[in-house]
């Protein structure tokens, strides 16, 4: 499918604005079915453009430099600057995973009884015996 520029009116500041074939291959693309209805100073007035990030100046909790951060600080959580969060990440492990093993013994006829679910229905290949039920589903 091939596209062509096209030129579409605002519906916020009425001005005349290009839809261009690259921007319609994108649209096609992800599947959008309608037309941009603004242009692109109107989007960013409306907020769909990337939005600046607001920076908050405080002092670190650690050593008492004034610093900036990316988010407003909440009551009662440290707040570190840039050098001692650094060292504050690459002194701390990184967390641990713990593997648990669940062990449990059924008895051959159950056993027998499993392997006859799991090749009539190889699909839902969860079958579990009653006395097993962990919360597979």
């Amino acid at each position: 499918m091939e596209f062509q520029d096209k030129v579409l009116r605002c519906v916020d500041c009425g001005k005349d604005f290009i839809f261009t074939a690259g921007e319609q291959l994108f649209f096609h693309d992800k599947q959008f079915h309608n037309d941009p209805k603004r242009c692109k100073a109107c989007k960013l007035k409306r907020g769909g453009g990337s939005s600046v990030r607001a920076e908050t100046r405080t002092h670190c909790s650690v050593c008492g430099q004034e610093t900036t951060v990316p988010f407003r600080p909440t009551q009662g959580r440290p707040v570190l600057c840039r050098s001692c969060f650094e060292t504050n990440r690459r002194a701390s492990p990184a967390p641990q995973t713990t593997a648990v093993s669940v062990s449990t013994s059924i008895s051959p006829a159950a056993a027998v009884s499993l392997d006859a679910a799991a090749l009539a229905d190889p699909i839902d290949s969860q079958v579990v015996a009653p006395e097993m039920t962990v919360g597979l589903r």
